[in-house]
């Protein structure tokens, strides 16, 4: 279950630290319907791992290790709600603070810390290289799945 949010962020605007597919403002703008604005962030005591079969990737806590993305900010109730629809149920919702712009926002982290598909660091740019495409095509199949709600 998801944690809390910050009590002042409970109706929004909210904020959103992405570290894998979502930092493709292209998979955004399918999601959302725009990019919200983003700043570069750094999650630390965690690290980015690549999941066997998947082409997007877990962060789990890890002491010593940090996670590069970015934070979207303002978004809407409706839009955390198309996120927490398009992330996997095996992802946890938690509140983290950016060390970059110390600031709070949510980030989807990795249910199973034993799980044994996690391996190695992921690539950003390896995946937008080999799978953009066909994500940006899944993600529009996801959006006409859902529909406007």
């Amino acid at each position: 279950m998801a944690a809390p949010p910050p009590a002042a962020a409970a109706t929004g605007p909210h904020s959103v630290f992405v570290y894998g597919t979502l930092m493709a403002e292209e998979v955004v703008r399918v999601l959302l319907g725009r990019a919200p604005p983003s700043s570069p962030a750094l999650l630390p005591g965690h690290r980015r791992f690549s999941l066997r079969g998947r082409v997007y990737p877990a962060i789990l806590p890890a002491p010593g290790y940090a996670v590069s993305g970015k934070v979207f900010m303002g978004l809407t109730n409706r839009e955390l709600h198309v996120f927490d629809m398009f992330e996997d149920e095996e992802y946890v919702k938690k509140t983290v603070e950016d060390t970059l712009e110390k600031s709070l926002a949510y980030a989807y982290i990795w249910g199973n810390e034993g799980d044994p598909d996690l391996y190695g660091e992921w690539d950003y740019e390896e995946w937008r290289k080999v799978h953009l495409k066909d994500y940006l095509e899944m993600t529009q199949e996801f959006m006409d799945e859902i529909g406007q709600f």
